[in-house]
């Protein structure tokens, strides 16, 4: 069954609202008026209501996931019906591809991308939800952001959204909607890790060097290991690209039980490298509901919110 969602938007086009679903809890934010702050809820969920994947059906207690939905949202006085809809990375597959040309019109170039992705993705690519965004191009290259998900997992979570008396307007991944809230032009090395994945990416500016997003094994001690080597990994290719060593790398973390508290702190023990300082991507607020996350981050909402490009509407 073919999804009509967008994993992503026009540019400019998200709605005033976004809400993230993880295994961990729904986040939801919301802009209350044009220059205001935004306003977090969050709900906990209980442990195997969610299981991100591209397999299986993730939603295993739908009906307890749209009600947390609904809540969060509820608290946070939406002032559309339509929201971002922020999903676990390990549930879409990102790719930066280098084409010849790409067709100018999007419903010509979508049966090209589905094409060239056919091989790439373990997935039914032609009943998939779709997006991309041109990232570079001349007379000789084009240089694109493709986001794709099986059809069927997009739908158990639209399904949620609009159960909860809510229209998704937008779908992204955490990494992607995250770095829509960096503002900088300079290069940026972002790691955004959850319990189950890493994302390690590096823009400089409007260009995406490296989206990876490695799964994470279970054992608090090989999981570290695995953190460690991705940011590694991460810090020798943006050495390779870009002619120096990263000295600042910015950070969403949500952290699994036997992680600690989690934040910067804990993350900079675990990949113990002095020279790279380690910051928040998109700072807690002190007060709110959001406090109620501890550690966790508010980037995937925040940078849902953030309004700035984005990508083209999937088909």
């Amino acid at each position: 069954m073919a999804s009509n969602a967008k994993v992503g938007s026009q540019a400019g086009g998200r709605p005033p609202a976004a809400v993230e679903v993880t295994p961990e809890g729904v986040l939801a934010a919301a802009l209350p008026g044009p220059g205001q702050s935004p306003v977090y809820a969050f709900q906990p969920l209980p442990p195997g209501a969610v299981v991100p994947g591209i397999g299986e059906p993730n939603l295993r207690a739908p009906e307890t996931v749209a009600a947390a939905i609904r809540s969060t949202l509820g608290e946070v006085s939406p002032r559309t019906r339509a929201v971002t809809l922020v999903l676990p990375d390990t549930v879409v597959r990102v790719f930066v591809l280098d084409f010849d040309s790409l067709p100018s019109k999007a419903s010509e170039a979508y049966p090209v991308l589905r094409f060239r992705l056919r091989k790439m993705v373990p997935f039914d690519v032609e009943h998939a939800g779709l997006s991309y965004q041109i990232l570079a191009e001349n007379r000789n290259e084009c240089k694109v952001l493709v986001a794709v998900l099986p059809g069927p997992v997009l739908t158990e979570y639209e399904s949620a959204v609009r159960e909860a008396g809510y229209e998704p307007g937008a779908v992204l991944p955490s990494s992607l909607a995250a770095l829509e809230a960096i503002d900088s032009m300079e290069a940026v090395l972002i790691a955004n890790l959850s319990p189950l994945a890493l994302t390690t990416s590096i823009t400089n500016g409007q260009d995406l060097l490296l989206y990876r997003t490695l799964d994470l094994p279970e054992d608090p001690d090989l999981r570290m290991m695995e953190v460690q080597r991705g940011i590694a990994v991460a810090a020798a290719y943006y050495e390779d690209k870009l002619g120096s060593r990263p000295r600042k790398m910015y950070l969403s973390f949500k952290y699994a039980s036997g992680d600690g508290d989690g934040g910067v702190e804990a993350f900079s023990r675990w990949i113990d490298d002095p020279a790279l300082s380690v910051v928040d991507l998109v700072p807690r607020p002190e007060t709110g509901a959001a406090t109620s996350l501890r550690n966790a981050s508010i980037a995937g909402v925040s940078g849902a919110l953030a309004l700035r490009g984005g990508q083209a509407g999937a088909r």
